[in-house]
This record gives C-alpha cells, structure tokens and sequence, in this order.
C-alpha cells in the first residue's frame, strides 16, 4: 500500500548571488526567512514583511527543511515526489545532489532510498534565470516578439505571466510552487491509472488502463472496476494484460454501462458524474485501490476548424460557450486552495459563464480545479504553455522535455468530462503572420506532429487547435476559424463590428481597463490612490510600446455611449467619471456579446479577456484581484444568463427583441413590451405569450408585436422622437405577483448623460425580508434610473448596475458576504441619479 507524507513544514528561505553557492550553504553563509511550500520566493517574503527584489529572475534562491524518515524495508520503495519547481532547480537530499530540472510544468519523482537517513535535510536551489536568458543558444528565432523582455526564454518551459511587461510585469513565479512529499510504496504497486470515458448512442463505455509495478514474476494480476453512481453498482473485472515482463503489468479493458445520465456543461444540464472504483489484486490480496469521478458525454465540433472555428456539440445538442481567460488567482502563490477556487468558480457559473481558458501564458491548473469544473459544468480551453515564441522544436532536449510535460498532463486532466479544447499556445501563429513568417504551424514538428499525436495516445476526447487565433490566410482574419476578436475594443470599432466581423468564435475578446469598486477603508482600487494619482496607470494594462493603454480604450466607449468627453469629465468630477466608467465597459460587452448570441448569428461563443485582475487596479478582469464582482461581471452575466431577454437595433429595421433558453426544460413565459417618452410617460404597451423549448431561442421585432409602425429606434426620423426608452421584461405569472425572469433597456436616443435629484426621479428603497428569512432590497422610481448600484456594509447585490422602469419596482436579494445579522445603513446610487439615497426599512409609497 501507498503512504504519502507533504513535507509542507519547517522550510526555510534565502538569497544569493547568481552562482556564488555551487552546493547547498552553511547556516551561517546566508540570512534564512521562514518559507511555505508549496508558495513561491514573493509569497514567502510578503509573508516575511521584506520588501521582494525588482527582478526575482536576477538571483539564486534557496530552500531548505529538515525531516525524519525510518530506513526502507525489503522491496520499498521511497520517492520524493516535486509537483513544480521554478523553473532551473537543483535539488539536493543531506548534500547529495538528485535532481536538476529546467521545467516548472514537469513532476518529478526521485529514488530516495540510498540517501535516506534518520535524520534528513532537503535543499533546493532555484538558479538565476537572467544571467541564463544572457547565454546566446541555437536554433535562432525565425521571429522576436514584445510579449517578454528576454526571447531566449523559449528555450525554457516557465509561465510568461509575471514576465510580460505590459500587463503582468510580476512578481515572476520562482520557487517549489506545487506540493513536495514523500511517498513510501511497498512491492507490488499501482504505477499509473488511465481513464477514458465516452457516450456512444447512448451507451457509457469506459476504457481502463493500469500498470502495477514491483512484480515478481509469476504473479497473477486482476483488475476490478466498480462504477457507482446514480443507482448504479456493476463490479466489471479486467483481465486483458496488454504488456508484461517480470516486474511490470499493463492491465486494460473496455466496460459498457447502460442507462447512464450524460455530463452536461452548465446550464444545458446537469453535470453528472459516476464514481469509478479500481481495484488492483494481486494473487488473490488488494494491493491498491483508487476512486475517480467522470462524466459520460459525447463531443463534437461541427464543420471545419479552419474555417468555421468552433462549434461545440455536447451530447448532440449545440452549445454557446461563454467564459473568460483563465489566470492564477495570485500570481504569488498559483496553487489556490480548494475553497478559494470554490468561491471562485461558483461565481462562474452562476454569472451564465461554461467556459474558461487556461492560456499558454499562464502555468496549468491544479487537479481541484479541474474536480470544481467537472462539478460545476465549467467546460475547460485548455492550452498547452506556449505563446507568442518561436519555440526550438528542432531542439531533442527541448523536445523531450515537452513530451514528458504534456504526457503528465494529459494523464492528469484527458479524461474529464470538462476539458474540450486543447490547444497549441496563444498567438503563435499569429505573431509569425504579422511578422511576414509562414504561419502554417500544422506542420510543424511541434503544433502539427508532437501535440497531436499526444493527444491521439492519450485517448483524449477534445478538439485540438494548433494555435490562437488560427484560421484563414494569415491566421487572423475575425471572420476565419478561431479568432482574437479586439475589433470592439483595442481597435475602437464602432458597436455594429461585432456583426461585420463575422466572428465564429472568439477564444480572446473584450479587453478594457475594468474600474473596481471601492470598498471600506480602501480607495478605488485598494492602493490608497484614483485616477488623478499618477500611479494609477500602474493597474493598468497595456501593449509594450504602444502610444496608448487599455484605460484609452474604455475612454473612447464612454464617449461613444454618453456623448461626454472623458478627459473632461475626469478633470472635473471624478467620481462621476468612474461611475460611468464602470458602466461602459460592461455595457460594451453585453451589446457585444447580445450581438453573437442573437438568432441567425454564426458566432458559437467568447471568452473575455480575462476573468480576474493579477494586481490591485483597473485591469482586465471581470474579477478584481481578491475576487469580488466589478460591475462589469454584473452586466456580463444579465447578458450571458441561461434564461435572457436582449434587443439589437437593426436601422431601418426597427428593434429586435431576443429571447434565449439554454435550460433543459421547456419555458412558458410573457413578454412585455413598454415605450416611454421623457423617462416616464409609457406610450405604448403590449404582451405576448413566449413558450419555447429546452435549448431554443427566439427573436420579435418590436413593431410587429405592437401592430403598428412607430418609428422605434428613431432611424427614419420624420419628426422628433416619439419615444426614447424602450423597456423589456421577460415575466411568469404565479397566483399573488409577477417573477420577473429577465430585462433589458435599449434608448433610441442615448443613454441619459446627465443627473437629476432622488425628488425629482421618485427614488425609493428598502429592505425586506422574505418568508424564508432571506433579505432583498425593493426599489421604485417614477422615472427612468440607470445604473443603479446597491451598497450595504456586510451584504452584496445579486444584481448591479440594473435600471429601474418608470413605474415600478425591482427587488434585489442581497447576499451575506460579512458578519452582519441584517442589513442596514445602506445607500442606492445610480448613473442619472445626483447623490445617494438611503436605503430604509419603511415601506415604500
């Protein structure tokens, strides 16, 4: 049997000279800090309170813990096993050198028994990587690029996040970043266990593989696999031996199991799962045994990568996947525990979101992440750890390297139901087509024959896509497989690009500056500083060596939406500047992304760039960077929501109503209609019945459900408007009140750009209290009010960022994220609204 030990305590830290320490050093040759492990040299000396060096990269780094171990019996084996060491490691047990790496994404088990004593000191040393990066080396690169500072660090597998200047300029990753332990196995033992499982015709089929070492020869070796799951228990055995010599058995074989409930991504169903239980005997005694959950799911991409992207079909039914970009919570300590990626992803999939990608500029995720995916429904875009690079893949070493990283992986995530994609890197392809480089990387001897032929032995049931973006004649075209869409965005397109692009599927898009809240005894973006501080552009992403940054680029959709100029709005009232700001960006990426789910489109999905910020400040994600909703996320999510109701503005075709259910059952709802003129007068009002299937959509011109022309999105213009807010409520009636499932705003004439007095809008709220014990907040106003925000100490809105239609009220749950008993003290803002106004537990007129 196994027994594994994570040597997590006791381990020290300390600083040197590139090279000045060839061995391990005495106590007294350095200055040692207390460190964790599994953490990184910036984690361990924040912890410390000592101020972290400029470049991580510029120094040794040594780490070294003491532990006690008893000597190996007769036919046991003792490994030390190194989840992640980055990136150069030498390591080192009671002064004897075992190990060198130059690989953070390779595991690592070392043969401990010879060098084992009672008493044991283990030392790692982490070498310089910048005096390495100095070192000329071959092949050269057919191209350069800005993404990091030094282009020889193609040449060695580390994560480019924390050494990317523009938007993740550190701290770098350095140190033993994933768990160290050491493992005793006594003779024989379960080596490797692989699983594949797939549904076919409705039939779940599980493939099983297991190599047991430390046989002796003669041995008879069985393999029982029980699936439990939803009313099933079948013990199946597995006899067929695949491979045999005298100390080693490859068992496998193939089971089929009926009446199996599919894995769906979320919310097209639930994601089910069955445990597998793999039982290894060997003459007649249990030597090992291991559970694992999967998921039975048939996948598909309908058409041709090239040129239609991607199309996923899960089970048969076609999916728009909608997530984000995928970074470690802190870059200082990538391994984030269990219930930190809990929270996390909840928060994923409970904004709409199935989707998220772990992209090559990052570090690969940890197995509970891939469990909570699996769990949640969250499909996974995995990439393989390259971007940007020429990589040497003419390089034997180089390429051994790969070969064992990917294999590693591919027995880690290839059998869960999440992981879909598998990509070759991010902007390969693309950055060798801007620079006048042949992009056709499907031949390569890396993009084209080693991953591939990977994923092939791995058995692994995902589409594979070589690079992103890839596709068309240059690898970049919007319009041609998978895309990098930043024509809204970076590219200051106009609203009406996400159309003209044509974009079919969107592995990167809708990159802004993403202004965070401010919270309770911090300033906007925690660092004790707003706009007007200079320092603020530190939190703010950019291109190296571009004239402009991603805060410029939110600048300009502010002017765009509100028709004021943001430089001026800033100089003179910055807390209505960032009130606007908040809203843009997020208004942005709900039009975008209406755009491409609308019936008709051939866009089968987007990620955001991405879902949370590395670093305090106005960043990229959806998320700051402990996690907390922007009001971005709150405006994304109304827009990526099971259950939803949009518009489009079509001209001279009028508006377009939107109605989606991506829910496995079947919907029965109304839809109402309402026309208001000056904020407040309703002209016009109509409801229909909308039932629709599971998985289905629909769409309404606005005109045609009211019988009549009226000029709704004032395109013709024959006189002055005869209406100016156009509201649209997805509803379900039940005996005593109306649930209000979706809505949507849409303003023929612009978003209100000005203020007006709580007395003068009729602004109320309150808190009530639900017969479940549950809080929520009842709004009402006389007139239109956009944007609205709720801020209560202790609680968080379920929704943000909403609007109230003239007339009626909205209530909000609130959601308990302090200590607070009940809320109170409370306050509602809004876009159009001059000042706060108190949120009460009066009742409202």
């Amino acid at each position: 049997m196994v027994a594994a030990t994570p040597l997590n305590d006791g381990w020290h830290l300390a600083r040197a000279a590139p090279g000045s320490h060839p061995a391990p050093p005495r106590d007294d040759q350095l200055d040692w800090l207390p460190a964790i492990v599994p953490g990184t040299v910036a984690g361990a000396l924040r912890a410390a309170g000592v101020a972290a060096p400029d470049d991580l990269d510029a120094h040794d780094w040594w780490y070294r813990t003491h532990f006690t171990a008893s000597s190996a019996a007769d036919g046991e084996q003792v490994r030390l096993l190194f989840e992640g060491l980055a990136t150069v490691a030498e390591v080192y047990l009671n002064g004897v050198l075992v190990l060198k790496s130059d690989s953070m994404f390779t595991a690592h088990a070392v043969d401990a028994r010879e060098h084992l004593t009672t008493d044991n000191e283990l030392t790692i040393c982490f070498r310089a990587l910048l005096p390495l990066l100095g070192v000329p080396r071959r092949p050269r690169a057919r191209w350069r690029t800005r993404l990091v500072a030094h282009g020889t660090l193609r040449f060695y597998r580390t994560a480019l996040l924390g050494r990317a200047p523009g938007f993740a300029p550190g701290p770098a990753i350095v140190g033993p970043w994933r768990s160290v332990t050491i493992r005793r196995c006594a003779a024989p033992m379960l080596d490797h266990l692989a699983l594949e499982a797939r549904l076919i015709d409705g039939i779940g089929h599980l493939r099983v593989a297991a190599t047991i070492g430390g046989l002796r020869a003669g041995t008879e070796v069985r393999l029982l696999a029980s699936v439990l799951g939803p009313g099933q228990q079948t013990p199946l055995t597995l006899t067929e031996v695949v491979g045999a010599d005298r100390t080693c058995h490859v068992v496998r074989g193939d089971l089929a199991v009926s009446d199996v409930q599919p894995w769906w991504p979320h919310p097209y169903g639930d994601p089910t799962r069955y445990r597998i239980r793999v039982t290894v005997c060997v003459d007649g005694d249990t030597v090992a045994c291991e559970d694992r959950s999967v998921g039975f799911r048939a996948v598909t991409n309908e058409g041709d990568l090239d040129r239609d992207g991607l199309a996923l079909r899960i089970n048969d039914v076609a999916v728009f996947a909608r997530g984000a970009v995928w970074t470690p919570l802190d870059l200082t300590a990538p391994h984030a525990d269990h219930d930190t990626l809990r929270r996390v992803l909840e928060r994923v999939r409970d904004a709409g979101m199935n989707m998220l990608r772990v992209p090559g500029i990052s570090v690969y995720e940890s197995d509970e992440f891939y469990d909570l995916c699996d769990e949640l429904g969250i499909l996974v875009w995995q990439d393989f750890m390259f971007a940007n690079m020429d990589y040497p893949d003419s390089d034997e070493q180089f390429m051994g390297t790969v070969r064992t990283e990917v294999r590693q992986l591919l027995d880690r995530v290839g059998w869960r139901p999440s992981l879909v994609v598998l990509c070759g890197g991010s902007e390969v392809a693309q950055q060798a087509s801007m620079q006048g480089r042949d992009p056709a990387l499907h031949a390569s001897a890396l993009y084209g024959d080693l991953l591939p032929t990977l994923i092939r032995e791995a058995g692994t049931a995902a589409t594979y896509v070589p690079s992103a973006p890839w596709g068309g004649d240059v690898a970049f075209r919007p319009d041609r497989g998978v895309a990098n869409y930043y024509g809204v965005g970076a590219y200051l397109r106009p609203l009406e690009d996400a159309r003209r692009a044509n974009v079919k599927f969107a592995a990167e898009c809708l990159a802004f500056s993403n202004v965070p809240d401010s919270h309770p005894g911090e300033s906007v973006d925690a660092r004790g500083f707003g706009p007007q501080h200079p320092n603020w552009k530190a939190g703010v992403p950019r291109d190296v060596g571009a004239g402009w940054d991603f805060e410029d680029v939110r600048d300009h959709y502010l002017h765009l939406l509100y028709g004021i100029d943001p430089i001026r709005l800033r100089s003179s009232d910055v807390d209505r500047y960032l009130t606007l700001s908040r809203l843009t960006s997020g208004e942005v990426m709900a039009e975008v992304f209406g755009e491409w789910r609308r019936a008709g489109s051939q866009c089968t999905g987007g990620l955001v760039l991405w879902l949370t910020d590395l670093q305090a400040g106005a960043g990229w994600g959806v998320l700051d960077h402990r996690g907390r909703p922007k009001l971005a996320f709150h405006l994304l999510r109304r827009a990526l929501a099971p259950v939803a109701v949009w518009s489009i503005d079509e001209g001279l075709g009028g508006i377009v109503v939107h109605v989606a259910n991506d829910r496995p059952q079947s919907l029965s709802a109304q839809l109402r209609i309402a026309l208001y003129r000056d904020g407040e007068l309703c002209v016009a009002e109509e409801t229909i019945a909308i039932v629709l299937g599971a998985h289905e959509n629909c769409e309404h011109n606005v005109e045609e459900v009211l019988g009549r022309f009226v000029d709704v999105s004032w395109a013709y213009r024959f006189g002055p408007p005869a209406q100016d807010l156009v509201v649209l409520s997805l509803e379900r009636s039940h005996e005593t009140e109306t649930e209000l499932l979706s809505q949507a705003f849409r303003f023929p004439i612009g978003r209100p750009s000005g203020v007006e007095s709580a007395r003068r809008l009729g602004v109320t709220a309150r808190t009530c209290r639900g017969p479940d014990g549950k809080w929520s907040v009842r709004a009402f106003a006389s007139r239109l009010v956009h944007g609205c925000r709720i801020l209560i100490p202790g609680f968080e809105p379920a929704d943000d960022g909403f609007s109230l239609e003239p007339g009626h009220r909205r209530d909000v749950a609130l959601l308990r994220v302090g200590d607070a008993a009940e809320p109170s003290g409370g306050e509602l803002t809004a876009a159009n609204l001059a000042g706060p106004v108190a949120i009460t537990s009066e009742p409202v007129a």
